[in-house]
């Protein structure tokens, strides 16, 4: 792959980018010395991806090279052990049964080449055990994604507020399958390591991805990813390796989901990946509501297969659309927390053999015990 001077960036470049093949999409050099784009540089990260790689092992709480100011401190050494004890719950109560329940039921979507996730914040660590074959992963939240701070200058106070404020970010999926928004925002805001990247940085790091480099970017008014420098930048693109060595790209996007929130780009952008699978867990019955049809209906004329809990998608839109539906597990209602997310004719279609029904062994989303948690997957009904 060849790279592309500073001369043919606004051409080549953006064609790379927006390539549905992540193999593509390599940093351009300059053909000087100097950077070509000053994203990473303005997120702290440093250019060097064993660097980078080490940062994220860092924040993920594993064994890594260099960084020996903070890897030396009892901070992080407590961090280690706590971040150690939260991937074996993860472990045992989330990924190894969803892992299994997926290659069973939907390895078409296990397959996919690419995974939309919206209203996901930073959780990448569902998205990859839902998609792991995807080569490219779009994510999208309202959280902000802000520099990293720079290690060097901090003190050990700071290090061990920081590493203890990422730990409770993550706790809450990590445990619970899913992001306490608030709790998560207050988190994010409350240390020096703030922002969404250090979080996609941890679980890529725990789920076996090598991370090769950190750019920004922002999406232009036709829906093209451009590399946005030090300015002007609403999400990120990661790029890494599995443990096999396959290029994976992690796009995260600050957007607003609702009618109201500009997001025509975004989707835009999402449909020149083609027909691809979606994803919603834990979505806080938005989709429910008027204020959020544009993205409802989207993922309804868009999607190749939505693997949901009910909180995305409301069970009446897949009729209405006419999609095959498979259900599992079980649904007895929602929390009082979502009123407006009753769905008396889910819990009706469980119990009338309208689509098949198969139980789960494990809990996700709000509704955590297994004996009342709901998935659905729907698929386009072919003519």
């Amino acid at each position: 792959m060849r790279n592309y001077t500073a001369s043919r960036q606004m051409g080549s470049w953006t064609q790379l980018l927006n390539s549905p093949e992540p193999g593509s999409v390599r940093r351009a050099e300059s053909a000087g010395n100097g950077p070509l784009y000053n994203g990473a540089v303005s997120m702290n990260v440093p250019t060097q991806s064993s660097s980078i790689n080490d940062i994220a092992r860092l924040f993920a709480g594993m064994d890594g090279q260099g960084l020996s100011q903070v890897r030396s401190s009892p901070a992080w050494a407590a961090h280690r052990l706590r971040m150690d004890n939260l991937w074996a719950t993860h472990q045992k109560l989330h990924r190894d049964p969803l892992l299994t329940w997926a290659g069973a039921e939907i390895g078409d979507v296990q397959r996919a080449n690419a995974l939309f996730y919206p209203f996901s914040g930073p959780d990448f660590l569902f998205a990859s055990a839902i998609c792991p074959a995807a080569e490219t992963y779009v994510l999208c939240g309202l959280e902000p994604a802000e520099p990293l701070p720079r290690l060097d200058d901090l003190s050990q106070a700071e290090i061990e507020s920081g590493l203890y404020g990422l730990h409770n970010s993550v706790s809450t999926i990590m445990t619970s399958s899913y992001f306490i928004t608030t709790e998560m925002r207050s988190n994010l805001q409350a240390t020096r390591f703030r922002g969404v990247l250090p979080l996609i940085l941890a679980f890529m790091a725990r789920t076996g991805y090598s991370v090769d480099s950190v750019d920004t970017v922002r999406l232009d008014g036709a829906g093209n990813v451009t590399l946005a420098g030090s300015s002007g930048n609403t999400g990120l693109m990661i790029r890494s390796r599995n443990g096999l060595g396959r290029l994976k790209r992690v796009f995260y996007f600050r957007q607003d989901l609702s009618n109201g929130g500009g997001n025509g780009p975004l989707l835009t952008y999402v449909s020149r990946l083609g027909r691809i699978p979606a994803f919603t867990k834990s979505a806080s019955y938005l989709m429910h509501d008027g204020s959020f049809t544009g993205i409802r209906d989207f993922l309804l004329r868009h999607s190749s297969a939505i693997v949901q809990d009910p909180s995305g998608v409301p069970y009446r839109e897949f009729n209405r659309q006419g999609w095959d539906l498979w259900l599992y597990g079980n649904h007895r209602g929602t929390l009082p927390l979502f009123p407006g997310g009753q769905q008396p004719d889910l819990t009706e279609a469980y119990s009338s053999g309208r689509h098949p029904v198969q139980p789960l062994s494990f809990g996700i989303g709000y509704l955590m015990n297994p004996e009342t948690t709901c998935l659905m997957v729907g698929r386009p009904r072919r003519n």
